[in-house]
């Protein structure tokens, strides 16, 4: 609303203006026989001069300005006004010239010539004004047309002299002495007001175009108009609406003028500074992203790098780099999306900032690192406390829409001078330490001199792990899993291998943590369900007995926004029926309980069966286990291993036997590799197994080809114990 009352203050002016003058005139009409010759009858002459002049000057000004701007602005309406207007000055010129009083000019002054002059003065500006208002805008191309329309006034004016002043004269007079205006004097000047009625019209219709320049030509013709309206109410030259109405003329001219200057001038200088201002903002704009990340708004890594230039050597002692990360920051982009990614950046980014002190710098070194530089460090307690501090306020939660997802901190640290003096080296052994920082309890790592080759392994594996796919690197074993009520291997569990092409077999307990956290498990994820189920139907065709095929589900698999979908595709296009897929996750993706349930129970309804692996190794709270649509639960390998040594793995096997019972859930056992084990399993009324007891993990030919040998082997292995 201040910017709109800014812009049309100059509105107000006008209609204070006009207020103005509309009192004078009725001050003046009220007591015009008490100001009849106020400034004494011989001084009218030049007062008359006076005035012309300064019409002449404001009309020759407007000419002027529209020649000298005519080759910028190149338009044709710009042109034809400043001609209009030095046709104007030179009838001016003629006109103050043959006024009655002044000095010989061609022929003694008299009114005839004098009134017919300003007649036509009129007549030409109130038409003129007219036509080129009706004129379409249209660019000018030749300077040789700018210097024929400007000559056209000499002509004009050249025709009118010799018009006005011919022997006999040809025009009829206009004024007649101790009588006053004629009709046809006043019906020309009528014609002129209708001319400034009907441009008044066609202004109007256009204001919003131009407000400004749009008011101050309205302005213009109002006063130019009352001016007429005095010129034909007047007694004598000695009246003083005569006096004014010349005021209410160049009054009327220095309107014109200011619109012409406004538009041709001010506007235009106006807008360069407008851009200008729009430049300036825009450098800053450029400038402020240049140096921060567009996400957090917080300082970027070239602000970081600078900052470090200037003030890392600035002063002696301990200096110290903090990298953080969000645990798992990967998978929640992979799965949710930028946005959500995006929203839970700028949270952990605005609580790191009420946590830190202000003394201490706060930059983005990429999308989920964030840098710290503590330009004092006394002690490595000191850090270690302001580590612990950032991990304590990041333990609420960050609620996204319906999402609670957790801004758990790995916190990597690098010491200056201890571990380097450049800038880039502590920041990269910063974020070495973060990336480790994940293995230990604590999330809190100094950098050791060891973890630039494991951090360069690691990322050469990543960048490898990129291309594994197209290049056909990735490949399933099959471990089968043994009813042990029959003896019969109706299930296997699908465990994904990488045939590395320099490296041989890379452990995917090597490069699944590397998938996860960059991502690239979606894409893996999704080979392997289609591979799985795919070699599910091939055992079909080879003449196997109907087999169930287990599958890992990583974290950013389930909060894919389109798993569903994936997987209901999938058994469509593989045709596989949904009862010999097993989905498999683990406790700790059991945190988020809401969205979890969801998705189970819509993953449930395709038809598949879903399963606990690794149980008893997560932190989660068992209430999932009434909540999740869960079929079985997969006893780990750990508890199996020591079931015959180690009591409280004893027990904790019992437990999960006797709880699955209660719950009317499956048990697979995994990891069986003692004959022992097998039989204290059967004790405990165990359904499946799975170990190298019965096989290893199969390349899909060798158990197909394998597969009655493997069962007939299972069965005798069962038997024995029955014996």
């Amino acid at each position: 609303m201040w910017e709109l009352n800014k812009q049309y203050s100059f509105v107000r002016q006008g209609i204070q203006y006009i207020i103005y003058s509309i009192v004078i005139l009725l001050i003046i009409g009220y007591w015009s026989e008490e100001f009849y010759a106020i400034f004494g009858k011989n001084n009218y002459v030049s007062i008359h001069l006076l005035m012309e002049i300064l019409i002449i000057v404001v009309t020759m000004t407007i000419a002027i300005q529209s020649w000298l701007t005519t080759p910028y602005i190149l338009s044709n309406k710009t042109l034809y006004i400043g001609a209009l207007f030095l046709t104007c000055s030179f009838i001016e010129v003629a006109h103050a010239l043959a006024y009655k009083g002044m000095p010989f000019f061609i022929t003694e002054s008299s009114s005839y010539a004098a009134t017919w002059f300003y007649i036509i003065g009129r007549l030409v500006l109130s038409c003129g004004i007219l036509g080129i208002f009706c004129l379409k805008e249209k660019p000018i191309q030749k300077n040789t047309y700018r210097w024929f329309i400007y000559s056209t006034p000499l002509f004009v004016i050249v025709a009118l002299l010799m018009l006005i002043y011919a022997p006999n004269p040809v025009l009829p007079p206009l004024v007649i002495d101790g009588v006053g205006p004629t009709t046809l004097k006043t019906s020309l000047q009528y014609v002129a007001i209708v001319c400034h009625l009907v441009i008044m019209y066609i202004l109007i219709t256009k204001i919003n175009n131009a407000p400004k320049i749009i008011f101050l030509l309205l302005g213009s013709s109002i006063y130019l108009i009352i001016s007429d309206i005095l010129f034909t109410i007047y007694r004598d030259v000695y009246d003083i609406k005569n006096f004014l109405g010349h005021i209410f003329q160049l009054s009327s001219f220095y309107l014109l003028f200011k619109a012409v200057y406004f538009s041709s001038i001010e506007k235009p200088f106006r807008e360069l500074l407008e851009m200008q201002k729009h430049l300036e903002k825009s450098r800053e704009k450029m400038h402020h992203m240049a140096y921060h990340n567009e996400v957090t708004n917080l300082p970027n890594e070239r602000f970081l790098m600078e900052s470090l230039q200037k003030n890392l050597y600035k002063t002696k002692g301990n200096k110290a780099i903090l990298a953080l990360e969000i645990e798992r920051f990967s998978a929640i982009k992979a799965s949710l999306g930028s946005s959500y990614a995006d929203k839970l950046l700028s949270m952990v980014a605005q609580r790191l900032k009420d946590s830190l002190p202000e003394k201490y710098l706060l930059s983005m070194q990429r999308e989920d690192c964030f840098i710290v530089f503590l330009d004092e460090a006394k002690s490595t307690q000191q850090i270690m406390q302001l580590c612990k501090q950032l991990q304590v306020a990041m333990l609420e939660s960050f609620q996204i829409q319906h999402f609670s997802l957790n801004g758990n901190l790995n916190i990597g640290i690098s010491l200056f001078p201890t571990d380097a003096y450049k800038e880039e080296e502590l920041v990269r052994y910063a974020v070495y330490a973060m990336h480790e920082a994940s293995k230990v309890p604590s999330r809190i790592l100094f950098y050791e001199t060891s973890m630039s080759s494991e951090i360069t392994e690691k990322l050469i594996l990543e960048n490898d792990l990129h291309h594994a796919i197209d290049n056909n690197e990735l490949l399933l074993e099959y471990q089968p899993q043994v009813d042990l009520q029959t003896g019969q291997i109706l299930s296997v569990e699908a465990l994904v291998r990488w045939q590395h092409p320099r490296k041989g077999i890379i452990s995917p307990g090597v490069f699944i943590p590397i998938a996860e956290e960059s991502g690239i498990i979606i894409p893996i994820g999704q080979w392997v369900l289609e591979t799985a189920c795919q070699q599910v139907k091939e055992w079909e065709r080879a003449g196997l007995p109907p087999i169930k095929v287990a599958v890992n589900l990583s974290l950013g698999q389930l909060f894919q926004q389109n798993i569903v979908e994936m997987i209901q595709h999938v058994l469509e296009q593989i045709e596989l029926d949904p009862q010999y897929l097993q989905l498999e996750i683990t406790e700790s993706m059991t945190i988020n309980i809401d969205h979890m349930t969801m998705i189970l129970h819509q993953l449930k309804a395709l038809g598949v069966t879903i399963a606990v692996d690794d149980f008893g190794t997560g932190y989660s709270s068992l209430s999932y286990l009434k909540d999740f649509p869960i079929d079985c639960l997969k006893i780990d390998r750990s508890f199996v291993q020591k079931i015959q040594s180690d009591e409280t793995d004893k027990a904790l096997v019992d437990m999960i036997l006797s709880m699955a019972k209660h719950l009317r859930l499956k048990v697979v056992a995994e990891g069986i590799e003692e004959v022992e084990q097998l039989n204290y399993l059967l004790a405990g009324h165990c359904e499946t197994v799975q170990g190298f007891l019965f096989s290893k993990p199969l390349h899909p030919s060798s158990l197909q080809e394998n597969y009655q040998m493997l069962q007939h082997n299972a069965q005798n292995i069962l038997e024995q114990l029955h014996v």
